[in-house]
């Protein structure tokens, strides 16, 4: 069996996975969705939902961490990684251990894309079409801002880091009605207090991850942006692009409500 990978690679199967290793958090829970809990066999630290398999599979270390003999010794048939979240040094590692499908996100298309082709590798084609058609119907409720409102997406502190036009968070920010000020930039470019003041978005959100921000942060900025509209929001809503989606829309209409 040949199924295609996001990076459009063939990845070769004589069976169905039955040891499947994840390496990224959102896609581990969407394995999770998917029913496989016997066949998905150890995941990253970072993989907290759902948290019965946090607590009972085995973990193989950080995302961009992976402890490479734990894997082989695990003897995985398929491995699950993403272009971004995965080193491409370790990925290249893994591949004399087991085929590696990889995914590479920058949109909600690109997400059910994703869920779709999961579905098919893992032999659970129903279940993610069930996850996919959930998804776009609850989109269609989402209470998108009629008039949009420029705002910062921040990720990271010292340096502070933002996000870029090319990147899954810019697509949602989109599909709420927020502009995105640094929407120019490709990727997680750092960005300067100044640089902020001079895009002048009227809401900052500092993300719960990967850095966790927290109200003392807001505290620390607002001092040096007096006139903005700062706030946390839940980084996983914005970032994770596999069933957490399923949860998202709920959030944001809660969240633009506020706005």
């Amino acid at each position: 069996m040949v199924f295609k990978d996001q990076l459009n690679r063939d990845i070769e199967l004589t069976d169905f996975p039955k040891r499947i290793i994840s390496l990224v958090p959102s896609q581990t829970e969407l394995l999770f969705d998917l029913g496989l809990e016997e066949e998905v066999i150890g995941i990253t630290k970072f993989c907290i939902h759902p948290s019965q398999w946090f607590k009972l599979k085995k973990r193989i270390g950080g995302t961009k961490k992976i402890d490479i003999e734990l894997v082989r010794n695990l003897n995985p048939d398929l491995i699950i990684a993403n272009k971004e979240e995965n080193t491409k040094e370790q990925i290249e590692q893994l591949f004399a251990i087991a085929p590696v499908w990889i995914s590479d996100i920058n949109c909600l298309l690109g997400a059910y894309d994703m869920i779709e082709k999961i579905g098919a590798v893992t032999k659970r084609v129903e279940t993610a079409k069930k996850i996919n058609q959930e998804i776009q119907q609850s989109f269609q409720h989402l209470s998108k801002l009629k008039m949009p409102k420029n705002v910062c997406y921040l990720i990271w502190q010292s340096p502070y880091m933002t996000v870029g036009g090319d990147t899954f968070i810019n697509d949602v920010l989109q599909t709420c009605g927020l502009k995105n000020v640094s929407s120019n930039c490709n990727r997680y470019p750092i960005i300067t207090i100044d640089e902020i003041t001079e895009a002048n978005p009227e809401m900052i959100f500092l993300s719960s991850e990967p850095y966790p921000f927290k109200v003392k942060h807001i505290d620390t900025l607002q001092q040096q942006l007096p006139n903005t509209n700062i706030q946390l929001v839940d980084g996983e809503m914005f970032s994770w692009y596999g069933s957490r989606l399923l949860k998202s829309v709920n959030y944001f209409n809660t969240l633009l409500k506020e706005i």
